[in-house]
Parts: C-alpha cells; sequence; structure tokens
C-alpha cells in the first residue's frame, strides 16, 4: 500500500465500532490510512509526538475519534497546522453531548471541524477529508463527484418508482 495520507485517530479499542465507518468510506475511495489508538489523556507525550512528527511522515489530514470527555482533537490540532476534523463518539452516559461540546469547542486559532456524533459523523468525516484532499487530487475529485452523481440518480430512480406506484 502507499504510503498513508489520513492518519484515524480514536481514543480506545472501544472507538473502533465508530471509527469504521471512516475506514469504510477512504477505502472505497482507495485513499491511504493509517490508524491508531492515541489518547488525549493517558498518552500525552505520544499524542502530541504523533500530531508533530505527522506532517513529515505525509500525512495531509488527520480524523480523530473520541468520547467522553473527547480532547484527542483539540490535542492533536494544538501540535500540528494538518487540518483536524473532530469525531465525538456517543460512548458517555451523555451520549455524545459531552464529546460534541469538547470537540468543537476550540479556542480561536487552533481550530477542529468537527461531524456529528457518532458512526454517520465518523463516514463525513471521511468524506470532508476526501474533498480537501481532492482540492489537489483531481483523480479523487472526480470519484467523490462520481459518487454524487450516483447518490443523487438512486434518490431520482426512487422517486420515479414511487410515482409508478401512486399512479
Amino acid at each position: 500500500m502507499t504510503n498513508p495520507v489520513v492518519a484515524v485517530l480514536m481514543g480506545s479499542d472501544s472507538d473502533m465500532k465508530v471509527m469504521e465507518g471512516a475506514l469504510e468510506v477512504l477505502k472505497s475511495f482507495g485513499v491511504p490510512y493509517e490508524v491508531k489508538i492515541l489518547s488525549a489523556h493517558r498518552v500525552p507525550d505520544e499524542v502530541a509526538s504523533f500530531a508533530r512528527g505527522a506532517e513529515a511522515r505525509g500525512i495531509k489530514v488527520i480524523i480523530a475519534g473520541a468520547g467522553w470527555a473527547a480532547h484527542l482533537a483539540g490535542a492533536i490540532a494544538a501540535n500540528t497546522i494538518l487540518p483536524v476534523i473532530g469525531v465525538p463518539i456517543d460512548s458517555s452516559p451523555l451520549q455524545g453531548w459531552d464529546a460534541l461540546l469538547s470537540t468543537v469547542q476550540m479556542p480561536p486559532g487552533i481550530p477542529v471541524a468537527t461531524v456529528s456524533v457518532g458512526k454517520g459523523g465518523a463516514k463525513n468525516a471521511a468524506f470532508l477529508a476526501i474533498e480537501i484532499l481532492g482540492l489537489e487530487n483531481k483523480s479523487l475529485r472526480e470519484k467523490l463527484i462520481s459518487y454524487r452523481t450516483s447518490m443523487k440518480e438512486e434518490i431520482m430512480k426512487k422517486n420515479e418508482e414511487l410515482s409508478n406506484k401512486l399512479e
């Protein structure tokens, strides 16, 4: 496999069931990625080191999923100027609201693009990463345009089928 351009991080191995959504999308578009478990609270030095070295290793976008206090995306963003996309994970008693607020409420100058809570958010994080990469990769951009066109065609087909049933 070619060198990864997207890093998919999660705070715990229990987050994998959510973050698999991002991996599925990246794989379907042929985007090389790496996956790591890094906790902002349990291994903060490793998180900072990873973030500081990511660009030199060829990473262009980082997706970071975490639940509860969800500081992973912010800790990564504090240590790199690469785009960071945060995925709030619904693993706490607050069903992801705490993770959402922890991820989205970054101080000015250290942004984290934040998607919705859970597996749908993980998928959208991958699509956002593809959009970012597509700014410089025409082939990837064309794949995304084709994907969106097929989504539109599927809806139009369903509408036609529905209309035919109602006649």
